[in-house]
């Protein structure tokens, strides 16, 4: 069944909403990593240079500080590549309503307004997705570089385990309260877990990794209301 609700989200994307949402979140992924490189750039400038002389010679060492700075740039520009998705995903997130709208006018016609979020909700539950995909990227990125045949079926499940986790209350959040949708996320564990893990596979391969958080917003509504019991319109 997930399977359906994916291959539904895939005809979808060329929905006027579904473009304007990429749009939007690359652009802003793309300016927050371009500000996170001039603020690395602006930061090694600042430093003074550092200069030494070895002992018993006449040599001066005075290229370290441009090693640093390539070094550091280097490391952004490695940071920002395996930070494009969790950035991404996030801004998507922000935008969540417009593409469960769009789904829900395609699939769900009769629909009641989704329930009414105040703005302290939504930021935190923005601020919360960032802070557990970023963080647990980082940390998981560690298990990545020592454990290299494991690697990619490691990313796929942490990443799965946080897409299933946050998109399925997120969207399940628009229809019922937070405890209502915790508690039906528990009730659905497994297998919301592999449906983020599905989603999570092409993550590793750009271009679709800035995609997925697309198509996983709106399979994950389409997963919400088969298990609340409501059938597709269309």
């Amino acid at each position: 069944m997930m399977l359906s609700d994916v291959s539904r989200a895939l005809a979808q994307m060329f929905d006027g909403r579904f473009f304007r949402v990429l749009v939007k979140s690359v652009g802003l992924t793309v300016l927050l990593l371009a500000g996170l490189i001039a603020l690395v750039i602006w930061g090694i400038g600042a430093i003074p240079p550092v200069n030494f002389t070895i002992p018993f010679t006449d040599y001066e060492v005075g290229f370290l500080d441009d090693v640093a700075g390539f070094a550091s740039v280097g490391l952004v520009l490695i940071l920002s590549a395996f930070l494009m998705f969790p950035v991404a995903a996030v801004f998507v997130g922000l935008f969540l309503d417009e593409i469960a709208d769009a789904v829900e006018e395609k699939y769900y016609p009769g629909l009641p307004p989704p329930r009414k979020q105040g703005i302290g909700e939504i930021i935190s539950q923005g601020v919360k997705f960032a802070i557990v995909l970023v963080f647990a990227n980082l940390a998981a990125l560690i298990i990545y570089l020592l454990s290299t045949v494991l690697a990619p079926v490691i990313f796929w499940m942490v990443n799965g385990f946080l897409l299933g986790r946050e998109y399925f209350e997120i969207v399940a959040m628009r229809r019922m309260d937070g405890t209502a949708a915790k508690a039906l996320r528990r009730r659905y564990f497994l297998e919301i877990w592999i449906a983020g893990t599905l989603l999570a596979a092409p993550l590793s391969v750009p271009i679709l990794n800035i995609i997925t958080p697309l198509i996983g917003v709106a399979a994950f509504v389409h997963l919400y209301h088969r298990k609340t019991g409501r059938p597709v319109g269309v």
